[in-house]
């Protein structure tokens, strides 16, 4: 692209309208920029800004009794929730396992459905 610019202000330079065509030019170029700025913004950004508040919105109303899956796939029901940390219980032997608030994938079971 930098290429066609360069060669089109070389060629308008020749016929003497330099000035028009490169300012036509750069202004086009700027539109473009702006546009992909834009783009980037509505498809990437925001998504995942959205994604981000929603997860943080689903961990933090966590509660007492869900059951849970962590990003490991461990399958749990929570038995007390600290401040970063939540102890989780597994299997019917029941063994604890503590894991972070931010290890936590989804909530599968809420605890007022069981």
């Amino acid at each position: 692209m930098l290429h066609l610019f360069l060669t089109d202000a070389a060629a308008a330079a020749a016929d003497g309208t330099a000035t028009a065509n490169t300012t036509a030019q750069g202004i086009s170029t700027i539109v473009m920029l702006v546009v992909m700025v834009a783009v980037f913004y509505f498809f990437m950004y925001r998504p995942q800004k959205k994604q981000e508040k929603e997860t943080n919105e689903m961990r933090n109303s966590l509660k007492v009794g869900d059951e849970i899956t962590t990003i490991g796939g461990i399958i749990g029901k929570v038995i007390s929730i600290k401040e970063e940390t939540v102890m989780i219980e597994t299997g019917r032997d029941g063994t604890k396992i503590r894991i972070l608030r931010n290890a936590i994938k989804s909530i599968d079971v809420k605890a007022e459905d069981c």
